[in-house]
C-alpha cells in the first residue's frame, strides 16, 4: 500500500488531533482530517497502544485516551488528572503532563510523566479490556526536583529507564510481581556532566545499549547496561547534536542557543536518529543519524543536517515502524510536517505540508 497515515497533536489549545496522509509513490503529504478533542487538552506528546486501536495523550493537566477506528474516526474516551503531588493539578501551578509510554506487553499499563514543578512522581495507569485509560494504579516517587521528559523499556519490558532533565540523572525501575504493571526503584546514575540535562532515552533491541539524549549538553551519550545491576554505565562515547564550534551561548544573556529534543531507532535497529532545536527563530535545529553495530554500540555518526526551522518546541524525528526508509519531522515554529527518505545512508526530504494551527506540530506517530 502506498498510502500511510500519521497523527499529530498541538502544544497549545484548542485541542485537536490531525491525521495526515503520505503517499510513498507520488511523494505527497496532505491533511485528511482535523478531529476536535477537549479544547483545553491539547496533546503535546501522543503514542499508540500495541494494537494502534488506542491513542494516549499528554494533555496539559490531563492524561487522555482515544479509540482509533480509522484516521478519520477518533473518539475521546477518558481523561485523568495528573497523579502524585496534589499541587500538580492546580491551575496556579505550571505542572504539565509531558510524556507517556504505553507498554507493548501484558498487562499493557501506561506510564506517564508530568514536568516542570511538582513533577516528582511517575503515574501508572491500567487500561480497560478495549485499551482505554482506566485507573491510576500507582504514583511512584522520583525526587522533589525531578522532571522526567522521556522513558524507555528494555526489550523484555522488565526494566524502565527514565531521563530526568531537571535532576540531571537517569533512573531505573523494575516491574514488581503484582501483575498489574507497578514498578519499584532499582537505582539511578548521574549524567556525565553537570550541565547535560538528560531529556530522552532509546534502547537497542538487544537490550545491551542505552542512548541518552542530553538537552543542554546537545549530545548523545552511549551507555552499556550492566547485566547484573541493570543500571546504565557510561561508555565515555558521546556524539554532537549541534555542529562543533558554532556559537552555542547568547553573547548578551549567556543562555544556551540550542536544546536537543528526541532520539529514536529505525525499525531494523541498525540506525539511530536524533534531533536538536534552536532557541531563536533566526537559527535552525539539526537532525543527526548514527550507524549502530549489531551489539548496539554506536559505530559512526553519519550526518548532522540543518532542519528548515528552529523546530520551536518540537523538531521531533519519527522513523516509521515497518522499514528504515521513511522518517517524519514536525515543527511548531511554522507548523510543518515533513517526510524524509533514508537511503544508502543519505537523508533527503521528499514531501512536506504546512498546517497553520496554534501550536501545531508536536510528535508524529505512524498509524499504517
Amino acid at each position: 500500500m502506498p498510502l500511510h497515515h500519521l497523527m499529530i497533536g498541538t502544544w497549545t489549545p484548542p485541542g485537536a488531533i490531525f491525521a495526515v496522509q503520505f503517499d510513498d509513490e507520488s511523494l505527497t503529504l496532505k491533511l485528511v482530517k482535523r478531529t476536535p478533542i477537549p479544547e483545553n487538552e491539547p496533546i503535546s506528546w501522543m503514542a499508540f497502544d500495541h494494537t494502534k486501536k488506542n491513542l494516549y495523550g499528554s494533555a496539559m493537566k490531563k492524561w487522555s485516551s482515544f479509540a482509533v477506528k480509522s484516521p478519520t474516526e477518533i473518539v475521546h474516551e477518558a481523561s485523568h488528572p495528573i497523579g502524585g503531588d496534589p499541587q500538580a493539578n492546580s491551575a496556579e501551578t505550571n505542572t504539565r503532563a509531558i510524556f507517556l509510554l504505553p507498554a507493548k506487553q501484558p498487562p499493557f499499563a501506561v506510564y506517564a510523566n508530568p514536568f516542570y514543578k511538582y513533577a516528582g512522581y511517575g503515574n501508572v495507569f491500567s487500561v480497560t479490556g478495549s485499551g482505554a485509560l482506566d485507573k491510576n494504579i500507582q504514583n511512584y516517587p522520583y525526587q522533589p526536583n525531578t522532571g522526567i521528559h522521556g522513558m524507555v523499556f528494555d526489550p523484555t519490558e522488565t526494566y524502565l529507564y527514565s531521563a530526568d532533565l531537571t535532576a540531571n540523572k537517569l533512573w531505573v525501575h523494575h516491574k514488581v510481581a503484582s501483575g498489574w504493571g507497578e514498578v519499584e526503584l532499582v537505582g539511578s546514575v548521574d549524567a556525565p556532566a553537570a550541565g547535560d540535562h538528560p531529556r530522552w532515552v532509546a534502547m537497542h533491541p538487544t537490550g545491551n545499549y542505552l542512548y541518552a539524549l542530553m538537552e543542554a549538553g546537545n549530545r548523545i551519550c552511549e551507555y552499556v547496561i550492566d547485566p547484573a545491576t541493570h543500571l546504565p554505565v557510561y561508555t565515555h562515547h558521546s556524539f554532537p547534536l549541534i555542529p562543533p564550534g558554532i556559537p552555542d551561548r547568547d553573547a548578551a544573556t549567556g543562555k544556551g542557543l540550542y536544546r536537543s529534543d528526541v532520539c529514536a531507532l529505525t525499525m531494523s535497529g541498525k540506525y539511530l536518529f536524533a534531533s536538536s532545536r534552536a532557541n531563536s527563530f533566526d537559527l535552525t535545529g539539526y537532525v543527526a543519524a548514527f550507524r549502530l553495530r549489531d551489539c548496539g554500540s554506536i559505530e559512526a555518526q553519519l550526518c548532522l543536517n540543518p532542519t528548515p526551522t528552529s523546530g520551536g518546541h518540537s523538531n521531533a524525528v519519527a522513523p516509521c515502524d515497518w522499514s528504515d526508509e521513511w522518517v517524519a519531522l514536525t515543527d511548531d515554529q511554522e507548523g510543518w510536517v515533513e517526510m524524509y527518505r533514508w537511503k544508502d545512508e543519505f537523508l533527503h526530504r521528499v514531501a512536506r505540508v504546512q498546517i497553520p494551527e496554534p501550536g501545531f506540530g508536536m510528535n508524529a506517530i505512524w498509524y499504517d
